[in-house]
């Protein structure tokens, strides 16, 4: 699933394109797209769209009163759609302009869960955002010490809930902890404020990496092309030592982790009943 890196950086370029535009329709081409009944696409007819903007993982489409949030979620896309044909592949929904040009949101797959929302007002109080913790990017180190000291659940997990930290996701999960040498499966009730510090850098410097390989780009990277340390890198040596990438396997994720920068040189059991190290 898109990140906040790629979402922030693709907001930017939606910005260039179609900022200043003036909404003319939404077509719905899957009948699941629309997640909101009321206020209607309709509503926002005329509107001109002031910017592209994020929170966590979404899209925000700004139109002043109105705003469409948009959640691309594992295989979503959205982008210009210049042959605008009746039925595109992966089609979910399209926005028309007044100068003609277009944007289509798709969804690779068969699962159709990407979608948006038409929100009237201020959309960070209204559902789909209301329930976001701050966004990652935001946290400064008291914040992200407060937020750690009244938790007690493991690393990996925390930084993956939207609820505690919005915007992260499996892949800058695995390459923070790698950057701030911490086991994934630490409890953060626990950390002192060293380790509070080296995370809170690791989150700064992941994000700020992975913005800048994003921004270099004309649209969003797949995730297979994203750099890491150790995301997916399970086998390989690791980049920092002489020692090699380990996994800890579940049904929808992958835990990466190099065992003697992050945990002592214990390798954890891949499986989730193990006994993890805390």
């Amino acid at each position: 699933m898109p990140e906040y890196p790629e979402v922030a950086a693709h907001a930017e370029r939606l910005s260039t394109l179609f900022g200043g535009h003036s909404f003319e329709r939404f077509s719905a081409i899957n009948f699941a797209v629309l997640k909101t009944a009321v206020p209607s696409p309709d509503d926002v007819a005329g509107a001109t769209l002031v910017a592209f903007t994020t929170r966590g993982k979404l899209l925000i489409a700004d139109f002043g009163r109105y705003s469409f949030v948009i959640h691309l979620m594992q295989g979503g896309r959205l982008k210009p759609d210049e042959k605008q044909s009746a039925k595109p592949r992966g089609g979910l929904g399209r926005w028309h302009f007044d100068d003609g040009s277009a944007l289509l949101l798709t969804e690779a797959g068969s699962q159709r869960k990407a979608g948006t929302w038409v929100i009237e007002g201020d959309p960070q109080h209204q559902p789909p955002l209301d329930h976001l913790g701050p966004d990652a990017d935001d946290l400064d180190v008291d914040q992200l010490r407060v937020l750690l000291a009244t938790d007690n659940k493991r690393l990996h997990g925390v930084l993956r809930d939207q609820r505690r930290i919005a915007g992260l996701g499996r892949r800058l999960s695995n390459e923070i902890c790698h950057r701030a040498k911490l086991s994934p499966f630490a409890a953060v009730g626990k950390f002192d404020d060293a380790q509070v510090c080296r995370l809170h850098a690791a989150i700064e410097s992941c994000i700020a990496e992975s913005l800048e390989f994003e921004r270099g780009r004309d649209e969003m990277s797949s995730a297979a092309e994203r750099p890491g340390a150790v995301h997916h890198h399970a086998g390989e040596p690791c980049p920092d030592c002489d020692d090699v990438v380990r996994a800890v396997e579940y049904n929808a994720y992958t835990v990466n982790y190099c065992a003697k920068c992050q945990t002592g040189g214990r390798v954890l059991a891949d499986n989730t009943t193990s006994k993890f190290l805390k």
